[in-house]
């Protein structure tokens, strides 16, 4: 692979896309990546599948203090296995685990997994977020994706630019909950992608549901967060004229010894990254590490123990060439710019549910 630093982004990315520009093509725009989604209409919830038929070098860094994930271990550099033919996102916490179960009846039928005895396993990983307290009471937190959501996503995957905002994974996701899920956002799925002249291509999903506010890198603006609420310390702020437009900013609140909400075991952003570069496992793992730095720029705060996020890799190998440290650095960098704007996105393309608002609705 060229490690040319002339080579300069030639596809449209997150930000960029909001100012009447096409939007990005997303996780898609690297060859043999499908993405699907699911979405329940009982309540705001459903299931974002990531498929890659031919198989792909995968990878997983962990982050978040709350993780619900499936087959995480397998990707560990030093393990056996290291073909993966998709990743599931799902809501409904760790319930929404079983979605896997959906996909990877899918990929028997096809006869895609790995190869036991005239049988195939099909190699499926996935993470969940916690999203049981939206869109109504006790009874509605059991409407969760299983395994048909999974089945379903699976068979809607195909290469087509990536549906964003409240579907899928994303349906029940929100962000911004310091103060408590009565001043959360809706935020959702958001996917980007960077492709430079040499043929590399790095691309991102995330599912947003976080616990901090989702800032736009560029300008360090809040684009989604904690919103003003009717309660002594908000009303004090805004009186100091100390609020960022309807945000009372979790970096202000955080400075003021503001303590977590009602809503801070509720969260977790999950993100796959892919490219078509040729990667081993341990080039992967890296490249996730280095993926975690868009969390760090887009999320406020970030990694905290009240949330789960993990970020998976695929490399698909199509790009020829040897990768060497350079090159790994590289990915790893363009991956948490990409993975940054896929946050910003997130929040920019969802809609209002359940009674919470969207960007679009302040």
């Amino acid at each position: 692979m060229q490690s040319d630093e002339t080579a300069v982004a030639s596809a449209t990315t997150g930000p960029e896309s909001t100012d009447g520009n096409p939007p990005p093509r997303g996780l898609t725009a690297v060859d043999g990546i499908l993405v699907g989604h699911d979405t329940l209409s009982e309540r705001p919830t459903g299931c974002t599948v990531i498929l890659a038929p031919a198989g792909a070098v995968g990878a997983v860094d962990v982050r978040g203090g709350a993780p619900a994930t499936r087959e995480t271990d397998l990707l560990r550099p030093e393990n056996l296995v290291d073909t993966v033919h998709a990743v599931v996102l799902s809501g409904g916490s760790a319930y929404g685990l079983d979605s896997a179960s959906g996909v990877m009846r899918h990929l028997e039928e096809r006869g895609i997994g790995y190869p036991v005895r005239g049988a195939v396993v099909p190699i499926v990983v996935g993470a969940s977020l916690l999203d049981l307290g939206v869109g109504g009471d006790a009874e509605a937190a059991s409407i969760r994706p299983d395994g048909e959501c999974g089945y379903r996503a699976a068979a809607a995957a195909s290469g087509d630019p990536v549906a964003e905002g409240s579907v899928g994974a994303g349906a029940g996701a929100t962000a911004g909950k310091m103060l408590g899920l009565e001043s959360a956002i809706k935020t959702g799925v958001g996917s980007a992608d960077i492709g430079l002249d040499d043929g590399l291509v790095i691309a991102a999903l995330v599912a947003v549901n976080a616990f901090g506010d989702v800032v736009d890198p560029a300008s360090g603006k809040i684009v989604a967060g904690a919103r003003r609420v009717a309660d002594g310390e908000a009303d004090a702020a805004a009186a100091a004229g100390s609020l960022d437009g309807p945000f009372a900013d979790a970096r202000r609140l955080l400075r003021r010894g503001a303590q977590t909400g009602g809503a801070a075991l509720e969260n977790t952003t999950l993100a796959v990254v892919a490219t078509n570069a040729r990667l081993d496992k341990a080039q992967a793992f890296k490249v996730a590490q280095m993926a975690h730095a868009g969390f760090a720029r887009a999320l406020v705060p970030a990694h905290t123990i009240f949330d789960g996020d993990a970020i998976f890799v695929l490399a698909t190998g199509a790009l020829p060439g040897e990768v060497d440290d350079a090159a790994v650095s590289r990915i790893g960098a363009l991956a948490a710019e990409v993975v940054a704007d896929a946050i910003v996105r997130s929040a920019t393309q969802a809609t209002g549910a359940a009674g919470i608002p969207a960007l679009g609705d302040l």
